[in-house]
């Protein structure tokens, strides 16, 4: 979803020629907005890098990334593709064994901010990584929790970006819940450390919910986006905020940095 207006066409020149601001680009800026003030955050591979290296060039100088692959305060000379690239470990501040991130790091409540991605997401907050359609026969199997499960059940807060924003991804039933919420894990009589999801990131907007027990509700919407179109665009009834905001659009700066320095060879931008 390229976004037009003003700071769109006075960013991103190469030859002369600006460039529109895509729907990855839009989505690594916003998302890189909402750790401000964050101390630690469990990065997931791919937009979440992409916004964590962003929030470090500008409202979080100070953040420490911790990767699943057990490298905590990576400093990395480009991104890596994935969580056992090398380019995590050269200047690290530490890389410790699976035990004890999960253990230590992740139980020990020292994550404030988990960042993940899924295919499927409901009202509640509870995720599907693992296939969409029935179980035993599904139209696409994916790639499972990975560490999703601990980070949801110990990180203060988890942050999701979807690139996707449809009545599908957005389920009213997901296909399956790969990692519950916290919610669904106090059904079954687990009590999680932290609030489980608290913000979604998507092409059309923001959605948000401060504890257990909140449904995710639309906060903002990106510009020219229109409230009727988020719900079309959601498999339950959704809910507003009172006062619902409008993002503000990349700045001039954020997609300089995005583009330059954080993400030049567009291994993830799109």
């Amino acid at each position: 979803m390229p976004l037009n207006g003003p700071e769109a066409d006075a960013s991103g020149r190469r030859g002369g020629a600006a460039r529109p601001v895509t729907s990855s680009e839009l989505l690594s800026v916003v998302a890189a907005r909402e750790l401000a003030g964050r101390r630690t955050v469990f990065a997931g591979i791919g937009l979440p890098t992409l916004a964590t290296e962003l929030a470090r060039l500008t409202v979080a100088p100070g953040l420490e990334v911790v990767y699943e692959s057990g490298v905590c305060g990576a400093h990395p000379s480009h991104l890596p593709e994935t969580i056992a690239d090398a380019v995590l470990i050269t200047g690290a501040e530490a890389v410790v064994s699976m035990a004890t991130l999960f253990g230590s790091v992740l139980q020990g409540g020292h994550i404030d901010v988990g960042f993940l991605g899924a295919a499927q997401i409901d009202r509640w907050g509870n995720l599907n990584t693992s296939v969409i359609g029935e179980w035993e026969s599904p139209s696409v199997r994916l790639p499972g929790s990975g560490g999703a499960v601990e980070v949801m059940a110990n990180a203060r807060e988890v942050f999701v970006v979807m690139r996707r924003h449809t009545p599908r991804s957005f389920a009213d039933v997901l296909d399956f819940c790969t990692t519950p919420g916290p919610d669904r894990a106090l059904a079954d009589g687990i009590r999680p450390l932290g609030a489980g999801v608290t913000r979604v990131i998507t092409e059309l907007g923001v959605l948000a919910r401060a504890r257990a027990g909140d449904e995710l509700r639309l906060v903002a919407v990106h510009p020219g986006v229109s409230v009727e179109q988020v719900r079309a665009a959601t498999g339950w009834e959704l809910k507003t905020a009172d006062r619902l905001a409008t993002t503000d659009p990349p700045t001039s700066a954020e997609l300089r940095l995005l583009r330059d320095d954080v993400d030049p060879n567009r291994v993830y931008l799109r």
